[in-house]
């Protein structure tokens, strides 16, 4: 009796589980799209200056994501999608990895593709990769990846494919495109976002479909240097300040980009069975014409304009509910649980991340978390909280620290921070060593301009207290020193792995 028992819950188990997936022969195909320094007021359909009606489509079909967190830098938001554990525990909590230093997200972390392969997933990665590369183990296709095409640093020429690193190496301009763990010259010439496309639409029509696939696309777009074709940025001609206008073009070649791959899995079938989402990696640079209004703030900061990223989640049969926005709590390390979870298997409970597919899912479910960590950067001594409605900033918050509007000929972005080199590269340059203690209350004050601490020191206490809780777990920052055996003169030319 007890084995019919037994016999009748696994079966129980196994229909409940099929029914949670939709299709249980196959679980669900993943393509992960990752904007880079989008700003928050860069999508059309929140700003109509932006021309972009794919990714508008797809929003407002889909369930936009309102309260979707990411770190302040591009390194440290990477490290959270593949690890699903803040950079103040991985030790990139300073910023991101720059081309020449000996290090990467630590070996002992699996990473999300290395999860999903496990599931029976083809993994599959195209674009920016930027959580290092020092070493071959620290490479795509050996954390995970089936094949990769892009490029390993950041920051570089979307036509040549080359990245410079001035800063105390003193390199010039040297190529950093790879397929797999080759140097690639093939699309020497050819705009990043297009190239990009290209490859996702190849993998897409080629893939098998009775398997389930991850497609990671981290493009470039629209990080500096500011480069678009010019059929792009004459899209935007009622626009006079040449920074903006080129800024917008980029969006919407991205725009168009998104608008060929979607197209490709419409072709294929896999549409039918997929999650697509969609998400900057923080906030966008306005000293580079990004525009994050109404949020206070931008790229390199603690305050929400540069951290709380542009985002939405499209399926034609994996939600119950679209075509509304989402307001739950999410942040980036949420996303490998989630994925996990969609994918059939189990998250493991020790990591930051929790699993948010319930709430994603049904549209009517709570946020799995009711607090999470913006950063906590010990050098500076820089960190901020939140715990339910509730935001505390200790330290400072960093630069720029305003709402910075939408820029014009009469007034022009001018930077707030400058390194040696004369432009705003350096992630320390942003934030100072500061006592300050502030406290804002996020859901009746989104943008920031009511600082109740002194109203509330109950409330600042509470949270400080949670702060140091997390601080007291956090591992030393790596050492940023560059390391003189990356120059690309030892490797032909090119950034490559294998000095470190």
């Amino acid at each position: 009796m007890a084995t019919i028992y037994n016999m009748y819950c696994k079966v129980l188990i196994l229909v409940v589980n099929c029914l949670y997936l939709v299709n249980c022969a196959t679980p669900p195909h993943i393509v992960f799209i990752a904007a880079d320094d989008l700003g928050w007021n860069d999508v059309g359909f929140r700003n109509p200056q932006m021309i972009t009606p794919n990714i508008d489509k797809l929003a407002r079909e889909g369930v936009i994501l309102n309260s979707s967190y990411v770190q302040p830098v591009c390194s440290p938001t990477r490290n959270c999608f593949m690890t699903g554990y803040y950079p103040f525990h991985t030790g990139l909590q300073n910023g991101v990895i720059r081309p020449s230093e000996p290090h990467c997200v630590p070996l002992k972390y699996t990473f999300l593709p290395q999860k999903l392969k496990e599931l029976g997933y083809s993994t599959h990665a195209i674009g920016k990769w930027h959580v290092g590369f020092c070493n071959v183990n620290c490479t795509p296709t050996y954390r995970g990846f089936d094949s990769f095409s892009g490029y390993y640093t950041g920051a570089e020429d979307y036509f040549d494919h080359t990245r410079d690193y001035l800063g105390e190496m003193g390199y010039d301009f040297r190529h950093d495109f790879e397929r797999n763990s080759t140097v690639d010259v093939e699309d020497k010439g050819r705009y990043s976002a297009h190239v990009f496309a290209d490859k996702a639409m190849k993998i897409i029509r080629t893939h098998d479909a009775s398997k389930p696939l991850y497609l990671y696309l981290p493009f470039q777009s629209v990080h500096e240097p500011l480069q678009v074709p010019i059929e792009y940025e004459n899209m935007y001609r009622n626009i006079h300040n040449l920074k903006r206008r080129t800024f917008c073009g980029m969006t919407s070649a991205l725009d168009e980009a998104i608008g060929n791959i979607t197209q490709a899995l419409l072709d294929s079938g896999l549409m039918d069975n997929l999650l697509l989402i969609f998400t900057t990696d923080n906030g966008g640079p306005v000293e580079n014409a990004a525009n994050n209004l109404p949020l206070r703030g931008g790229k390199h900061t603690l305050w929400e304009g540069g951290t709380k990223g542009a985002g939405f989640i499209y399926s034609t049969n994996l939600l119950k509910k679209t075509s509304y926005i989402q307001t739950g709590m999410m942040h980036a390390v949420d996303w490998y649980p989630t994925l996990v979870t969609l994918a059939g298997g189990t998250p493991d409970t020790s990591m930051d991340g929790v699993s948010q597919w319930e709430m994603l899912r049904t549209g009517t479910s709570p946020s799995a978390r009711t607090e999470f960590i913006y950063n906590i950067e010990q050098i500076s001594n820089n960190s901020a909280i939140r715990v339910g409605d509730y935001k505390l900033i200790v330290g400072d918050a960093g630069k720029p620290d305003g709402w910075t509007p939408l820029p014009t000929d009469s007034n022009p972005v001018i930077p707030q921070c400058t390194d040696p080199y004369g432009s705003c590269t350096d992630d320390k340059l942003y934030f100072k060593a500061s006592n300050k203690i502030q406290l804002f209350n996020i859901s009746s004050d989104p943008t920031e301009h009511f600082d109740i601490s002194k109203q509330h020191p109950d409330i600042v206490a509470r949270l400080k207290a949670r702060l140091d809780y997390y601080t007291a777990s956090a591992v030393p920052p790596f050492n940023n020193t560059p390391n003189p055996k990356s120059n690309p003169k030892y490797f032909d030319g090119n950034w490559s792995p294998g000095w470190c």
